[in-house]
């Protein structure tokens, strides 16, 4: 398991990583890793998470970048003192790469918008890790 964490703004986000064996065919260069993602409101304002903005890297360079609203279907509205947390998962052509990117998030009182780090994290099969 790996674990990065940042904080932008008040708000908090934690990533922890798990490789997926049971999911992944190393011999089909198929590699399947699941993250699980805390966003700690540490801040005054009630936020909502509007949108994400991945950026996934193989260790053989190969880039991809992924955007949407919320995450994991939901626009969670976060309340200061809340924190909320849900996991997805991310395959990889190699056996180590990493991701990074960020929220775009609106609080609630003013409705501005703002942007929060997610911190950039690694996979890593465990093998590879001696």
């Amino acid at each position: 398991m790996y674990m990065s964490t940042e904080v932008t703004a008040g708000i908090k986000v934690t990533v922890e990583t798990f490789f997926q064996p049971t999911h992944s065919n190393p011999v089909q260069h198929h590699y399947v890793f699941a993250y699980r993602i805390t966003i700690s409101n540490e801040s005054e304002e009630s936020i909502k998470l509007k949108r994400r903005h991945w950026y996934i890297i193989d260790s053989d360079n190969a880039r991809r970048e992924v955007e949407g609203e919320g995450v994991v279907g939901e626009q969670p509205v976060i309340e200061p003192g809340q924190l909320y947390r849900y996991v997805s998962g991310c395959n990889l052509n190699t056996e180590i790469g990493k991701m990074y990117g960020t929220y775009l998030m609106e609080r609630l009182s003013d409705n501005k918008m703002f942007y929060v780090k997610i911190p950039e994290f690694r996979m890593i099969v465990p093998s590879k890790m001696n």
